[in-house]
Protein backbone atom coordinates (compact mmCIF):
# COMPACT_ATOMS: atom_id res chain seq x y z
CA UNK A 1 0.00 0.00 0.00
CA UNK A 2 1.06 3.43 -0.87
CA UNK A 3 0.02 6.71 0.44
CA UNK A 4 -2.28 8.63 -2.03
CA UNK A 5 -3.19 11.87 -1.48
CA UNK A 6 -5.83 12.73 -4.16
CA UNK A 7 -8.49 11.00 -3.11
CA UNK A 8 -10.75 12.94 -0.78
CA UNK A 9 -12.25 16.12 -0.98
CA UNK A 10 -12.77 16.70 2.41
CA UNK A 11 -11.87 19.77 3.86
CA UNK A 12 -8.70 20.11 5.53
CA UNK A 13 -9.17 22.94 8.37
CA UNK A 14 -11.68 20.22 9.57
CA UNK A 15 -10.07 17.07 9.85
CA UNK A 16 -8.72 15.46 12.81
CA UNK A 17 -7.14 12.80 10.93
CA UNK A 18 -6.40 11.61 7.61
CA UNK A 19 -5.65 8.44 6.19
CA UNK A 20 -4.82 7.53 1.97
CA UNK A 21 -4.11 4.34 0.74
CA UNK A 22 -3.80 2.36 -2.38
CA UNK A 23 -4.57 -1.28 -2.27
CA UNK A 24 -3.27 -3.45 -5.61
CA UNK A 25 -6.22 -5.10 -7.18
CA UNK A 26 -5.41 -8.25 -5.43
CA UNK A 27 -8.32 -10.20 -3.54
CA UNK A 28 -5.58 -11.13 -0.72
CA UNK A 29 -4.76 -7.33 -0.44
CA UNK A 30 -8.00 -6.63 1.02
CA UNK A 31 -7.97 -8.26 4.53
CA UNK A 32 -4.24 -6.51 5.79
CA UNK A 33 -5.77 -3.66 4.27
CA UNK A 34 -8.34 -3.24 6.52
CA UNK A 35 -6.64 -3.94 9.16
CA UNK A 36 -4.62 -1.61 8.58
CA UNK A 37 -7.30 1.10 8.39
CA UNK A 38 -9.25 -0.03 11.23
CA UNK A 39 -5.84 0.54 13.51
CA UNK A 40 -5.96 4.30 12.17
CA UNK A 41 -9.67 4.23 12.70
CA UNK A 42 -9.44 3.07 16.41
CA UNK A 43 -6.96 5.60 17.07
CA UNK A 44 -8.84 8.78 15.66
CA UNK A 45 -11.47 7.59 17.85
CA UNK A 46 -14.27 9.38 15.68
CA UNK A 47 -17.05 6.78 15.45
CA UNK A 48 -15.84 4.89 18.93
CA UNK A 49 -18.20 2.00 19.89
CA UNK A 50 -18.80 1.90 16.28
CA UNK A 51 -16.02 -0.17 14.54
CA UNK A 52 -17.68 -3.54 13.41
CA UNK A 53 -19.85 -1.70 11.12
CA UNK A 54 -17.04 0.37 9.88
CA UNK A 55 -14.98 -2.57 9.36
CA UNK A 56 -17.76 -4.54 7.93
CA UNK A 57 -18.39 -2.01 5.27
CA UNK A 58 -15.07 -0.77 4.45
CA UNK A 59 -14.05 -4.64 3.71
CA UNK A 60 -17.44 -4.97 1.69
CA UNK A 61 -16.40 -1.71 -0.31
CA UNK A 62 -13.05 -2.45 -0.57
CA UNK A 63 -13.48 -6.20 -2.04
CA UNK A 64 -16.08 -4.99 -4.66
CA UNK A 65 -13.66 -2.36 -5.65
CA UNK A 66 -10.47 -4.74 -6.07
CA UNK A 67 -12.95 -7.85 -7.65
CA UNK A 68 -15.54 -5.43 -10.01
CA UNK A 69 -13.79 -2.23 -10.50
CA UNK A 70 -10.10 -3.88 -11.04
CA UNK A 71 -11.33 -7.09 -12.05
CA UNK A 72 -8.39 -8.80 -9.74
CA UNK A 73 -5.72 -7.35 -11.59
CA UNK A 74 -3.01 -6.66 -9.01
CA UNK A 75 -1.76 -3.94 -11.59
CA UNK A 76 -4.52 -2.01 -11.20
CA UNK A 77 -5.35 -0.21 -8.15
CA UNK A 78 -7.93 0.54 -5.42
CA UNK A 79 -7.85 3.90 -3.79
CA UNK A 80 -9.14 4.78 0.30
CA UNK A 81 -9.28 7.78 1.94
CA UNK A 82 -10.51 7.97 5.91
CA UNK A 83 -11.28 11.20 7.76
CA UNK A 84 -12.30 12.53 10.80
CA UNK A 85 -14.32 15.44 10.49
CA UNK A 86 -15.85 16.13 14.24
CA UNK A 87 -18.68 17.92 12.35
CA UNK A 88 -19.72 15.15 9.86
CA UNK A 89 -18.39 11.95 12.07
CA UNK A 90 -15.94 9.20 10.13
CA UNK A 91 -15.98 9.72 6.08
CA UNK A 92 -14.52 7.08 4.17
CA UNK A 93 -13.92 7.02 0.25
CA UNK A 94 -13.17 4.24 -2.02
CA UNK A 95 -12.84 4.50 -5.52
CA UNK A 96 -11.71 1.92 -7.84
CA UNK A 97 -10.83 2.26 -11.99
CA UNK A 98 -13.55 -0.09 -13.28
CA UNK A 99 -16.41 0.98 -15.13
CA UNK A 100 -18.67 2.02 -12.83
CA UNK A 101 -22.32 0.59 -12.18
CA UNK A 102 -25.62 2.09 -11.39
CA UNK A 103 -26.61 0.49 -7.72
CA UNK A 104 -30.09 1.15 -8.48
CA UNK A 105 -29.79 -1.96 -10.60
CA UNK A 106 -28.67 -3.89 -7.74
CA UNK A 107 -31.27 -7.03 -6.86
CA UNK A 108 -31.90 -6.84 -3.33
CA UNK A 109 -30.80 -9.87 -1.73
CA UNK A 110 -33.43 -9.77 0.40
CA UNK A 111 -36.37 -11.00 -1.93
CA UNK A 112 -37.27 -13.97 -3.44
CA UNK A 113 -35.03 -16.65 -4.65
CA UNK A 114 -31.94 -14.15 -3.82
CA UNK A 115 -31.94 -14.88 -0.06
CA UNK A 116 -30.65 -18.49 -0.89
CA UNK A 117 -27.87 -17.35 -3.44
CA UNK A 118 -24.51 -17.03 -1.69
CA UNK A 119 -23.23 -13.55 -2.93
CA UNK A 120 -24.62 -9.83 -3.86
CA UNK A 121 -24.90 -9.00 -0.31
CA UNK A 122 -21.97 -6.44 0.10
CA UNK A 123 -24.18 -2.95 -1.25
CA UNK A 124 -27.13 -4.17 1.12
CA UNK A 125 -25.07 -4.37 4.07
CA UNK A 126 -23.12 -1.37 3.44
CA UNK A 127 -26.35 0.48 3.17
CA UNK A 128 -27.36 -0.74 6.19
CA UNK A 129 -24.34 -0.59 8.36
CA UNK A 130 -23.69 3.04 7.44
CA UNK A 131 -25.35 6.28 8.25
CA UNK A 132 -25.04 7.56 5.06
CA UNK A 133 -23.88 5.82 1.98
CA UNK A 134 -22.97 8.37 -1.62
CA UNK A 135 -22.58 6.34 -5.17
CA UNK A 136 -19.97 9.06 -7.27
CA UNK A 137 -18.35 9.31 -10.58
CA UNK A 138 -20.93 7.04 -12.37
CA UNK A 139 -20.25 4.19 -9.50
CA UNK A 140 -16.62 4.22 -9.67
CA UNK A 141 -16.72 6.00 -5.56
CA UNK A 142 -18.71 5.02 -2.72
CA UNK A 143 -18.51 7.63 -0.09
CA UNK A 144 -19.62 6.21 3.33
CA UNK A 145 -20.26 8.31 6.50
CA UNK A 146 -20.75 7.05 10.09
CA UNK A 147 -21.25 9.49 12.78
Amino acid sequence: MRKNRTVCEFDEATLVSRLDVTVPGDVGAVTPAVERIMAVVREMGCAAGKEFEIELALAEALANAVEHGCGGDPSKQAQVCVGCDPERGLLIVVRDPGPGFDPSQVPSPVVGDRLFETGGRGIFLINQLMDDVRYERGGTEIRLRKR
